[in-house]
């Protein structure tokens, strides 16, 4: 293509959006993608060699080789060093990128066209109304409308019931809890995920189809395995789970408009200054991850969606203006874990049969908000992931050193290892795991910025600092209580709590916060011409949710007032 109207820096759950959507509009966009593409013929060995410059043809996607790519073994694929998806280059025998936290955890995300999308678990909540309505820019009911085209073209839809979920719901009940299957949280209360996942396979339960014939007709086969990236239907813009790589990307596609390049990494955001002063972006300067080459692009106007670490990243590397803003603020949901294990009996009873089954259905289906506290979610996970979450990280140290909690009805606390180990992961089949999300406030202290010191092949590498508040430990131990209560009342023999170490970062937001770097429209207030669309730019931790369908809907709400400004 020639010079494009439009650069986009990142294909994950925001990038691919508005890159789609300004497509839509009629603009020539170049997508600009730091890691591999899966699932194109273009790139038969993207672990290997450097393939093609770009794609701009939906007929390049081929879901006979994201099938080969998107194994289900979990350290093929999740190995934060060398799995497939992971945050570093497409070449897996080089090291992955290096962030710098300055506490105990890790930064979950992966490179590669889909970004982190590939990794979620498709959940899909809309923000709590109360964590919107006076406190952005913009009302949440001027959200909806972008909310419900998403929700639309992904699609969203509640998740089916499987016997976790029915464990999960039976407890929340008998806890006391309501049900409220609805979009617009406003109580508390459970409902069923609503996730972006296609609905089960009409053939899931006729026995003349196997398993492997089930995994190339269209549906989610509730297999489990959501996080390894979904290999699952007919045709790559077809498959279950909804990842930008396999419901965005080929939509921008289809437009005609959009060319998107993988292995290429932004290293610095180009600007001029108009006679009168005023700064505006007008270009960017990539590295290629194969061969090392630099060049220069340039673009009426770009977009930066690289992600709530990076994109504060690129801005601070490029040299552009640093109110006290940039980059500061990170919430990120103060993460806890919860799993009771529960006898045969008592499940048969309840379920009607001896066993929760963890790997059957989607990863989550079933979801408690409580709207000031936050959320918390049945997870599901194969063994391997579920031996990690729920007994390898903790910052409390061995279980065996602490004892039983006093205040609540007991459970287990911290690392479980040896004969304990292997006694919970023994009935690994008779688990039930809760993953909490907490309602935070947003402190300055908490964010990234350039590591004084280190540098890759990139520039200075970010140093990420986050230590959660008061209000934050308030409302996790809240939401403990509530996750073991649920376990209790759903009848669990034994109580397992993880207490993850604070800087376990999945659900990163707020670094580049909308009102203080960007405008109400995603246009940074200090640069022309230069948009944020990602996590970066929420305002807050949006009551405790998952945050990928609200920055999916604000860059769809940011290509519209983009187009009309510069292209009207």
């Amino acid at each position: 293509m020639g010079k494009p109207d439009v650069i986009v820096i990142g294909s994950g759950g925001g990038g691919a959006v508005i890159a789609k959507e300004l497509g839509e509009l009629g603009l020539e966009v170049l997508v600009l993608e730091a890691g591999p593409w899966y699932g194109n013929a273009k790139w038969p060995e993207p672990n290997k060699h450097g393939g093609a410059a770009s794609s701009v043809s939906p007929r390049d996607l081929d879901i006979a080789l994201l099938r080969e790519q998107y194994t289900k073994y979990e350290g093929e694929m999740n190995d934060l060093i060398t799995g497939r998806l992971r945050w570093g280059p497409a070449d897996r025998n080089r090291p992955p990128w290096f962030r710098n936290l300055k506490q105990r955890g890790f930064v979950w995300q992966a490179a590669g066209v889909g970004g982190t999308t590939q990794v979620y678990l498709a959940n899909s909540p809309r923000a709590f109304p109360s964590a919107i309505n006076g406190i952005w820019p913009f009302s949440y009911e001027e959200l909806i409308p972008y909310y419900e085209k998403v929700e639309a073209t992904l699609p969203v839809a509640f998740a089916p019931i499987t016997a976790k979920e029915e464990l999960f719901m039976y407890g929340a009940k008998k806890a006391g809890w309501p049900l409220i299957p609805t979009l617009n949280v406003t109580t508390p209360g459970y409902r069923p995920q609503p996730n972006a996942i296609l609905p089960p396979n009409s053939h899931l339960m006729n026995p003349s189809y196997s398993l492997e014939q089930l995994s190339h007709t269209e549906g989610c086969t509730l297999a489990g395995h959501c996080i390894n990236g979904c290999p699952h239907g007919p045709s790559v813009d077809r498959v279950a789970k909804r990842s930008t790589n396999v419901s965005y990307i080929p939509l921008a596609l289809r437009t005609g408009r959009v060319t998107v390049r993988p292995n290429v990494f932004v290293t610095k955001v180009l600007t001029e200054k108009r006679p009168a002063g005023e700064l505006y972006a007008t270009g960017v300067q990539v590295r290629d991850t194969w061969t090392g080459e630099t060049e220069e692009l340039r673009a009426a106007v770009i977009v930066m969606a690289a992600g709530a670490i990076e994109t504060p990243r690129l801005w601070l590397n490029s040299g552009l203006p640093d109110n006290g803003w940039v980059g500061k603020g990170l919430v990120n949901h103060y993460f806890d874990w919860v799993t009771g294990l529960f006898d045969e009996r008592e499940l048969c009873s309840i379920l009607g049969s001896p066993s929760t089954d963890p790997f059957v259905g989607h990863t989550s289906g079933a979801r408690l908000d409580i709207p000031g506290l936050g959320s918390m979610i049945v997870t599901g996970l194969s063994p391997g992931l579920t031996s990690s979450m729920s007994f390898g990280l903790s910052q409390a140290g061995y279980a065996d050193l602490h004892p039983y909690a006093a205040a609540l009805p007991a459970y287990a606390h911290g690392w479980i290892v040896g004969t304990q180990w292997r006694e919970w992961m023994s009935r690994y089949r008779q688990t039930l795991s809760i993953a909490i999300f907490t309602e935070e406030e947003v402190d300055r202290r908490n964010g990234v910025s350039l590591d004084p010191l280190l540098k890759d092949e990139n520039g200075q590498i970010p140093l990420v600092r986050y230590m959660p508040g008061p209000i934050a430990i308030r409302n996790r131990e809240a939401l403990v209580r509530i996750a073991v209560d649920l376990l209790r009342q759903a009848g669990a023999r034994d109580i397992h709590r993880s207490d993850w170490p604070a800087s376990l970062m999945i659900h990163m937001e707020g670094t580049m916060r909308m009102g203080e770097i960007v405008d109400a429209n995603g246009e940074a207030l200090q640069v022309g011409r230069l948009y944020i669309a990602d996590n970066s730019v929420h305002v807050n931790g949006l009551g405790g949710v998952n945050p990928t369908l609200t920055t999916q809907a604000l860059a769809t709400r940011t290509a519209e007032k983009l187009v009309r400004k510069y292209f009207h």
